[in-house]
């Protein structure tokens, strides 16, 4: 997906023992790739840890994301790839599930 970002100069930080949590709760749902996927620093636009663009809660009912996918919904803004996004909460939702 390509989708706008408008950090300014925002990132994700935390300290290392989040981290840890976050990554073995499956927390982490967004990270800054490559085209072909590869999570890469260069990838990477404004430094945040481990390339995080988007996590959510324990509950998987909250989601922090940096990326704008509301910038990215007509093709009259140049690309609908943020339309993915919020039909997969819909699905999700419809479903009843994280």
């Amino acid at each position: 997906m390509k989708i706008p970002i408008s950090h300014y100069e925002g990132n994700y930080y935390a300290d290392e023992t989040t981290l840890q949590e976050l990554e073995a709760n499956n927390q982490v749902i967004f990270r800054y790739a490559t085209a072909s996927g590869r999570i890469i620093s260069a990838a990477n636009p404004n430094g945040s840890l481990h390339n995080i663009a988007g996590i959510i809660n324990r509950e998987g009912n909250v989601l922090g994301l940096m990326p704008h996918p509301e910038r990215a919904c007509e093709s009259l803004l140049g690309s609908t790839d943020g339309n993915i996004i919020w039909e997969s909460i819909n699905e999700r939702y419809q479903r009843g599930s994280r």
